[in-house]
């Protein structure tokens, strides 16, 4: 798969609560880092996202007195409650450093309205409310997004499929990803994908063949 000057690589939440060691830890979330720094080099293009939670964020389960991993009510729908995790201006909230990943021409936060969450790159969980992602890539006509990071079944997935709901050819870079996989969502995502015409490829396909998974 060839990379043009109109395509994006979008590097989400690739961050120390998100590693291992971190306050939610997706299982082996450092072994993207290579895999990313690696194809990052093909790209003209790459935009980081950053989960930015205030202290005690409506995600939070500590805010609700319920344990994590529970669901919640909330004026958006279903709220899946959280570990304290990426909260603003935390070790854990930080890039991980093994990113090396400097021709980064924007960090985008998300997550940081006290009440609501934030998966998605494009808008927050209320499926309404934009981010301006899309708009910054308007501008600067990026037209095609590859998505890579953390976690494959939450924020990566759902960046991809807004990309799909806003026109743009979304690319999901499996092996630059990981997991939660909480109650089978990992299948419950590629389902999705599926319907929404969202591509997934092996790293090594992007510079030959398109390997569709």
């Amino acid at each position: 798969m060839e990379i043009g000057s109109n395509d994006v690589l979008i590097v989400i939440d690739v961050q120390n609560d998100f590693c291992p060691g971190g306050a939610l830890a997706v299982p082996d979330g450092d072994q993207v880092i290579p895999v990313i720094n690696e194809i990052a080099s093909g790209f003209e293009h790459v935009i980081l996202t950053q989960d930015w939670h205030p202290p005690g964020h409506h995600s939070f389960a500590s805010v609700h007195e319920r344990s994590p991993f529970e669901s919640v009510d909330a004026s958006y729908g279903p709220q899946t409650l959280w570990p304290d995790h990426c909260v603003q201006g935390t070790e854990g909230a930080k890039i991980h450093a093994g990113l090396s990943l400097t021709k980064a021409e924007l960090i985008l936060r998300k997550g940081f309205r006290p009440g609501i969450d934030s998966y998605s790159a494009f808008f927050e969980n209320d499926r309404m409310t934009a981010t301006g992602l899309a708009g910054y890539l308007r501008e600067r006509g990026l037209t095609r997004v590859f998505l890579a990071g953390l976690a494959y079944d939450y924020c990566v997935g759902f960046s991809a499929l807004d990309a799909r709901r806003l026109g743009l050819p979304a690319v999901i870079v499996k092996d630059a990803c990981r997991a939660i996989d909480l109650n089978g969502s990992a299948a419950q995502m590629e389902a999705e994908f599926s319907k929404s015409g969202v591509i997934l490829v092996e790293s090594n396909s992007i510079y030959g063949e398109v390997a569709v998974l």
